[in-house]
């Protein structure tokens, strides 16, 4: 986000990291991933998935928690100091003919503290980060049977896009 210096000098500008948010009916602040998180976050998809994917999340903050912070965004939801969700996502252009949009690639809730409103804040919370990038589309991914998060999707205003996936099995 940038922070005008001087009203008369709009050349003159400042990098300012966005203030965490607290949500005035629960407590949950959104903010950017740290090292200290990722431990919580690793529970949180073990939890949900089943699979604990160590190297994976390593992996994700490497390239989204500490070399993300332009396009790339790793935000994690905080009901005091317990991580209790998080969405990771970025700014993608012209992949498949497609101007650029945001794209989210994760999200997730603990399941003790789901219908609380914390994935609709984290999802509020990487849209604005990509309206701040002049971003005026929203786009995600997800298996077909996966109905919670489809549902959950929808209840935000996403609906089928312009886009196909189409897939082969490798194996000979």
């Amino acid at each position: 986000m940038f922070q005008t210096v001087a009203p008369e000098s709009r050349a003159r500008r400042r990098r300012v990291a966005p203030p965490a948010a607290a949500d005035a009916a629960g407590g949950v602040v959104v903010r950017p991933v740290r090292r200290a998180d990722l431990e919580q976050v690793i529970a949180i998809d073990s939890t949900v998935t089943g699979l604990e994917k160590r190297a994976y999340w390593a992996s994700v903050y490497r390239r989204y928690g500490v070399a993300g912070r332009g396009e790339q965004k790793f935000l994690v939801a905080l009901e005091g100091e317990r991580v209790v969700g998080f969405v990771i996502g970025e700014v993608r252009d012209w992949e498949f003919g497609s101007p650029p949009c945001g794209w989210v690639f994760a999200i997730s809730v603990d399941p003790q503290a789901r219908l609380a409103g914390t994935g609709t804040r984290l999802l509020e919370a990487i849209c604005a980060s990509f309206r701040r990038a002049g971003v005026k589309k929203l786009r995600t991914l997800l298996a077909r049977d996966n109905t919670l998060i489809l549902s959950f999707f929808r209840s935000q205003g996403l609906m089928a896009g312009p886009l196909m996936t189409l897939e082969r099995d490798l194996a000979s």
